[in-house]
């Protein structure tokens, strides 16, 4: 069964996916944001958090170092600790991405990759302790390989953390159960900002709809919003 996915965002009322570049308020500052973010993401129990390849080039700095070949690699899938308590996902359809161990904040990498990875990237992360997915079809079926990491992994819940494309993408898909946001009182306004989801030229019109579940304030000006995502109705 699929896992229940929780897209979890700080954000700015206009919709910034970035807070160094935020307004001051008399409220509060980026750090008592960011602390009320952390409880959230501690409170939702999700034993799993995920996001892109951009995202996690910025938390794993590591370079290329792919062991010397030959190859043994198992695909589709390799879980190097079926067992840990909690799991970072990465999606990576190209397989940029490295890593310089198995694990990120004490949370077991896994990653998700496209159908077309070579056995030597397969062998580094293997080689890393880092479990990885790939993808059996040409088009990576994301809802395909959460199935399988709720099966395999008894992952029940995943916080979708950004940025603002595999947000939109996974909207899109039908992937995201629930939007859970801290809406801080601070500003960018500045033209072509990212945004903290986004679906190309195309939009989301059409693709799915929201309905409030809750809305309550967390101190220094900040809101939690949180909206149950449903399919369009006909």
């Amino acid at each position: 069964m699929r896992p229940r996915v929780i897209c979890l965002m700080m954000t700015s009322p206009d919709g910034s996916l970035h807070p160094s570049r935020w307004t001051k308020s008399p409220d509060g500052s980026r750090a008592d944001w960011s602390a009320l973010y952390e409880q959230l993401h501690k409170s939702h129990n999700g034993k799993a958090w995920m996001v892109g390849r951009v995202t996690m080039a910025e938390i794993s700095k590591a370079e290329a170092h792919p062991p010397s070949g030959p190859f043994d690699v198992r695909r589709p899938h390799h879980f190097a600790k079926p067992d840990a308590a909690s799991f970072a996902i990465a999606l990576d359809p190209s397989a940029k991405l490295h890593f310089s161990g198995d694990a990120l904040y004490g949370d077991h990498v896994v990653v998700l990759l496209g159908s077309d990875v070579p056995d030597s990237h397969l062998a580094e992360l293997a080689a890393d302790g880092v479990s990885y997915v790939v993808s059996q079809t040409s088009e990576m079926d994301t809802g395909a390989m959460l199935d399988l990491l709720g099966r395999e992994l008894s992952i029940d819940t995943i916080l979708l953390e950004g940025g603002a494309n595999v947000n939109g993408r996974l909207m899109a898909a039908g992937l995201v159960d629930e939007l859970s946001f801290v809406v801080a009182p601070a500003l960018e306004g500045k033209r072509d900002s990212d945004r903290i989801i986004e679906f190309g030229d195309e939009g989301l019109a059409g693709k799915a709809e929201l309905s409030l579940i809750s809305c309550d304030p967390l101190g220094h000006g900040a809101v939690h919003l949180r909206y149950a995502v449903q399919k369009p109705s006909e």
